[in-house]
């Protein structure tokens, strides 16, 4: 059994081993940078005094190898080196890098012993008669903890002073902070590098389209980095309405009529000042479908318009009944499946100008409106193109992704809470088609379309309902060209739920997978305030669409 002291002393001879060889690596870069700077050891040396000295305890044999004698690269403050009790006296002038250590002695069974340089702690307890080391071992169990207890704090006021030596700055500002902290950070990039910066999956049905994209839409292909500190898709998610900017738009807004005698508000952005199209006639034309709640004030839309403006185009935002602030004329509002209102929209935009190219793009419920006029139609649309973003391809599926504990939390309620204002605003129009009581009363977007949507147009149950608004059903019969932008970390949309074996049998879809995103988040860059990797799917798509649409 090893003794107490032959222990101890073996840890003390480690430490001393640590100290030397740190320090003297420390030293040689230490007089390098003052003879270039004439100033003392900046904080890096002080980071790698401290680095060394710990690898030298933990792994002495490792990372470094052993000098040959302690004492011979030793290097260290006058005040490390005051004797303290039971010690014997300190060296003789000349410090250590003076003193001529004697040879190790090696014997079978024994471990080297050090010199006689109180630097290294003198070695007692290494090399000791038989006789004493009997006569140690008597007392040993009586004295093991204060013996223990006194080794352990000259050990600490031993590494106390080296660090009061080698850093003067406090632990946040000194090397040991900055180690840590470049150390974490260096972990987190490689992370971040290999696991979360990717590029998008391009799915597409037709080489044409493919390659189309890839030429005038590089946006595509290339590494979407989402923001470092916030990638989840939940924070992404969250995060997106309060951090990004919403630009100043002035809107000139329109009622149009419908056949069963309600009125759907549109909100123009007709960009007059327009130097690349100064016809009016001409002008290409976005029409825009914001999600479940949303008006022409959402932040995304706002991006898109300003967006459209510097290509010189003209938009108009697609408001649904009911939720811009304008009267509600019949007991109606909308939902993802019925394309009534759609219909009505394109149409009269496309009576207005004829000449212009004509575009759409769908957020959200609003891509899955888009989806399913466009699978309803098929080619017999005035739209050159389409592109959506972040849409739930099965409600099914969507439904219960939202439903679980931390997403009914987080999104589901509060959207149940945005339905029932939005109807609530309207009540007395619905009172006899719906029980209202029993619709405010709803804790989710399914109890919601259940007791107010399906009732509203006609469907016998809610999974009739359901089914009919699921877009992926429709997606063979599209018949114009449509980019769909989706992250797989959507909790609204979740990636099963993507079809992207029904999108390889069409020529006309291509599906652009990112990794991360959230829900219509896709935020990018250290402070994501300007736009967004959807913006810039956007911005080249229809840019794209305007002027190499011939191409495909």
């Amino acid at each position: 059994m090893i003794t107490h002291a032959r222990w101890t002393a073996g840890f003390r001879h480690r430490i001393c081993r640590g100290l030397a060889s740190g320090s003297a690596r420390v030293g040689a870069l230490r007089s390098t940078t003052e003879q270039q700077a004439g100033s003392a050891a900046p904080i890096g040396c002080h980071s790698v005094s401290v680095f060394l000295f710990t690898l030298r305890i933990g792994f002495p044999n490792t990372f470094f190898p052993s000098p040959p004698h302690p004492c011979s690269v030793l290097d260290l403050p006058p005040r490390l080196l005051k004797p303290f009790p039971g010690r014997v006296n300190p060296l003789p002038a000349g410090g250590a890098q003076g003193h001529s250590p004697e040879p190790l002695e090696r014997s079978a069974g024994r471990r080297p012993r050090c010199c006689s340089a109180p630097s290294c702690f003198s070695g007692e307890g290494l090399r000791s008669s038989p006789s004493s080391r009997g006569r140690r071992t008597l007392g040993r169990r009586r004295t093991v903890q204060p013996r223990l207890a006194m080794d352990l704090e000259m050990l600490s006021r031993e590494f106390s002073l080296y660090l009061e030596h080698q850093v003067r700055v406090g632990f946040l500002g000194s090397g040991v902070g900055l180690s840590l902290v470049l150390g974490f950070s260096v972990a987190y990039a490689c992370y971040y590098l290999s696991s979360i910066a990717k590029k998008p999956q391009l799915v597409t049905g037709g080489e044409s389209l493919s390659r189309f994209l890839q030429d005038h839409c590089p946006v595509v292909t290339e590494t979407y980095y989402p923001t470092i500190w916030c990638w989840e898709s939940r924070g992404q998610t969250l995060l997106r309405p309060f951090i990004t900017s919403k630009p100043q738009v002035q809107y000139r807004n329109e009622l149009i009529k419908t056949t069963d005698g309600g009125q759907i508000s549109l909100d123009w952005f007709d960009n007059n000042e327009s130097t690349c199209y100064l016809d009016a006639s001409t002008r290409p034309t976005v029409l825009l479908l914001p999600g479940l709640t949303g008006t022409s004030k959402e932040s995304y839309i706002l991006h898109m318009v300003q967006f459209s403006e510097e290509l010189g185009y003209r938009c108009v935002v697609f408001n649904n009944r009911g939720v811009s602030g304008e009267n509600l004329l019949t007991p109606r509002t909308y939902c993802c499946a019925n394309t009534e209102d759609l219909e009505t929209v394109i149409h009269h935009v496309h009576s207005l100008y004829p000449s212009a190219p004509f575009l759409a793009a769908g957020v959200s419920m609003g891509g899955m409106l888009l989806l399913n006029y466009l699978g309803k139609i098929g080619t017999k649309t005035p739209l050159m193109a389409a592109a959506t973003f972040s849409v739930g391809w099965n409600t099914f599926a969507c439904s219960e992704s939202l439903e679980k504990p931390l997403n009914w939390l987080l999104f589901n309620y509060y959207l149940t809470t945005c339905l029932q204002s939005s109807v609530n605003k309207h009540r007395h129009m619905f009172v006899k088609q719906v029980d209202m009581d029993l619709v405010m009363k709803a804790k989710s977007v399914r109890e919601f379309d259940k007791r107010f949507t399906s009732v509203m147009f006609g469907y016998r149950s809610i999974d009739d309902y359901y089914t009919d608004a699921s877009p992926y059903r429709r997606l063979k019969s599209v018949g114009i060209p449509v980019l769909c932008l989706n992250s797989v970390d959507d909790v609204f949309s979740p990636h099963h739920a993507i079809p992207i074996e029904t999108a390889k049998q069409n020529p006309n879809v291509a599906l652009v997978l990112t990794s991360y995103g959230g829900h219509i988040g896709f935020l990018e860059g250290i402070w994501p305030r300007q736009s967004t990797y959807m913006d810039r799917v956007f911005k080249q798509f229809v840019q794209a669409i305007v002027e190499h649409g011939h191409e495909l």
